[in-house]
Formats: C-alpha cells, sequence, structure tokens
C-alpha cells in the first residue's frame, strides 16, 4: 500500500506538499504499540473552506483515505481535528461515522483483517497557527496552540510522545481515489513531479468565485480567464495572490506560472492552502500588503522574536507609508527585514509572513516610492495626510 501511495506520488494539500507515502513508512517503522492517526481539517486562512466543503459534500471519501493511511502505517485511533465553525460538516462526519461502525468498518477486528481503528473528533478555534503539525499536537493535549521544535517529528513522537501521522483533508480525499483507480490513473493527470489535482478558493475580484479543481500545472492566467471569467466589471488586472495572506503576489508574465509545488518554490512563492485572490487595477499595491501583514500580525502565537515583533514592525512601517508618513529607507529595509524573517522564523507562518510584502516591492516598486517620495496613492486608496 505504502509502494503504491509513492508510486502516485501523493503530497500533502495543506501546503507543504510532503511525501504522503514517507509519512506512512516512517510511522509504520516505528515500534511504540500506540500510534494516532489524525485529519488535518483545520483551515485558518480568510475566505478558504475546502476542508468544509469536502466534509460536506462527501465525508466518505476523506474517511475511507484515513482507513487506508492508518492501516498501512499501523495506527489504531484516528482523530479529526476541524473548527469548530463548520457545524454542518461535523454534523455530516458524524452521521458519515455512524454509517462506518454499521458496516463493521470501525472497531475491532474490521473485516477480519486484524485490523482495529475508531474515529473521534476534537474540536479547534480556527486559529491559523492550529493548522501547523506541532501546534495542532498541542492544542490536542489541552495546551497552547505553539508550534515547537523539529525534530522529532510526529511520525517519530507526536500525540502525547506516540507516533503519529497527520495529513490534509484534501490528501486523505486523494488517497481514496487513487486506491479506487490505481495509481497509474492518478499520475496520468497533473505533471511529473506533482500528480493529481488540485482544489482552490478562486475570490476576489473575479466574475465567476468559488471551488475549482484543475490538474497540477494549470497556470493562474488560465484558472483566472478559462475559469473565473476575467476580472469583474471588464476592468484591468492588477495582481494575483495564491497561497494566501502569506502568499506573494504575482503579475505580468509570471500569471503564466504552472501551479505545482516545484514552480512555485523555485520563483520563492508557496501553494499554501489552496487560495487565489484576483486584484484589479483600482486596487493599491501597498495597501495590498498592509492588510496582509495586519492580519498575519493578529495570527502570530507570538512565541518567536521574529514573527512576533517583525510582523508588528512590518505592520507599521506599511501604515506610515499609506498616511504618507513614509522614510526613503523604508523599501530597503523591508526588503533586508524580509529576507532575514525567511531564515529566523520559528515556523512557517513567520518564514512567509514577509511574502507580500516583497512581491508587491518586486513588482510595483514605484508605487511605494510614489507613496513615499510625493505623498500620493495612484490608486487613490489611501488616505495620506
Amino acid at each position: 500500500m505504502i509502494k503504491e501511495a509513492q508510486k502516485a506520488g501523493i503530497k500533502g494539500r495543506g501546503g507543504a506538499g510532503y511525501s504522503t507515502a514517507e509519512k506512512w513508512a516512517s510511522c509504520l517503522k516505528q515500534e511504540d504499540g500506540q500510534k494516532y492517526f489524525i485529519c488535518n481539517a483545520a483551515e485558518g486562512d480568510p475566505g478558504v473552506y475546502i476542508a468544509k466543503v469536502l466534509f460536506e459534500s462527501d465525508p466518505h471519501s476523506v474517511l475511507e483515505g484515513m482507513l487506508i493511511g492508518a492501516y498501512a502505517s499501523g495506527a489504531s485511533q484516528g482523530i479529526i481535528f476541524i473548527n469548530h465553525q463548520y457545524p454542518k460538516a461535523i454534523v455530516k462526519i458524524k452521521n458519515a461515522l455512524s454509517q462506518l461502525k454499521e458496516k463493521g468498518l470501525l472497531g475491532n477486528d474490521i473485516l477480519g483483517a486484524n485490523f482495529s481503528f475508531d474515529i473521534e473528533i476534537r474540536e479547534g478555534s480556527g486559529a491559523f497557527v492550529a493548522g501547523e503539525e506541532s501546534a495542532l499536537l498541542s492544542s490536542l493535549e489541552g495546551k497552547r496552540a505553539m508550534p515547537s521544535i523539529r525534530p522529532p517529528y510526529p511520525t517519530q513522537s507526536g500525540l502525547y510522545g506516540k507516533p503519529t501521522v497527520i495529513n490534509n483533508v484534501e490528501t486523505l480525499a486523494n488517497v481514496a481515489s487513487v486506491f479506487q483507480k490505481g495509481a497509474d490513473s492518478y499520475i496520468s493527470v497533473g505533471t511529473e513531479k506533482s500528480s493529481g489535482t488540485k482544489v482552490f478558493v478562486l475570490g476576489g475580484s473575479v466574475t465567476n468565485q468559488g471551488l475549482v479543481e484543475v490538474p497540477f500545472g494549470t497556470t493562474v492566467r488560465q484558472i483566472m480567464n478559462d475559469i473565473g471569467g476575467g476580472v469583474v466589471g471588464g476592468k484591468g488586472l492588477k495582481a494575483v495572490q495564491v497561497g494566501g495572506p502569506t502568499g506573494g503576489w504575482l503579475a505580468g508574465d509570471d500569471l503564466d506560472l504552472p501551479l505545482d509545488y516545484e514552480h512555485l518554490k523555485e520563483s520563492g512563492h508557496i501553494l499554501g492552502s489552496g487560495s487565489i485572490y484576483v486584484a484589479d487595477e483600482n486596487t493599491c499595491a501597498v495597501d495590498l500588503a498592509k492588510n496582509a501583514l495586519l492580519w498575519i500580525e493578529n495570527e502570530s502565537c507570538g512565541k518567536c522574536v521574529f514573527c512576533r515583533e517583525g510582523t508588528l514592525q512590518f505592520s507599521l512601517m506599511l501604515t506610515d507609508i499609506t498616511e504618507g508618513m513614509g522614510k526613503k529607507e523604508d523599501v530597503e529595509v523591508l526588503e533586508e527585514f524580509g529576507e532575514g524573517m525567511k531564515e529566523g522564523a520559528f515556523c512557517n507562518l513567520g518564514r512567509t509572513a514577509a511574502n507580500p510584502v516583497l512581491t508587491t516591492i518586486k513588482y510595483f516598486k514605484d508605487e511605494y516610492i510614489e507613496h513615499i517620495i510625493n505623498h500620493n496613492c495612484p490608486a487613490k486608496v489611501c488616505k495620506i495626510v
């Protein structure tokens, strides 16, 4: 089973893109008798609801993936960690679990295969950082959701110190698909290194908003125009953000960048939770960066200095620029500071916090200069004094 998952090349859909098969194999080889399998349904990005829709529309696809993964990794207890703000999804999961138990697919000695597995639901706050693996484990143990140093990795020492696999909701739905149709069918879609499809939330100034599922390798421009119907109202396009508030903005020729883990990483961007947000010509690049940093600052758990103090300083500097109090050296300071956060922050929230700043400077540096030198917002969005 692990070899089949390896052949399919299933990667984590939560943003990191780590090999699912390698997680299972790492957990399986641990000698501890108690092992856990966790479905990570914590969604903290604003406007992202992929896990919610998957559980509301087809919970069994995810639960089948959990059963397959648990059997392959040797786990006997499953947990679904989901936002408490998803009451309809939770009801659907409970109904589906009851159906599994009625069919003898949960509990002891499932299908006579010497495999026992049960699943419980645990509700989380919906905080962004709680979706990070080590912070999720802390939350489940009744502690504050804060990241911890790795290694050891969860598959070595996870929940209560026991080997633990943590897979994203969409990842598990892909697992079920692989074992229904086979790895060969699965890898026929997508790219050589990023197989299968990816679900995205398409929003912002685009005509057709909502969830879209496309093969890996589809470009941002194709999604925006062919599926999204282009910028709403026939307005011009400013930029597109991929990966939520901590993702970077794309503009110009980079809109033809294939959406897969490899191309995005090479270009300094992240796939993140699967959010695609379109900004039209009437938006201000500095204001876009400021709003993202205000959100990131609020979501920081405060554990590391880089993220706790860094996001605050970013917010203060960007606010000054949008209010006509920017300094000539601010752009250079923002770039230098952003590169430092990438290297020094404790978890991915802090490491990616600078993305909205660095990418808007990359494409729209002239707007920063216009705000600072001429005290003018070209888009007339910022109320510069």
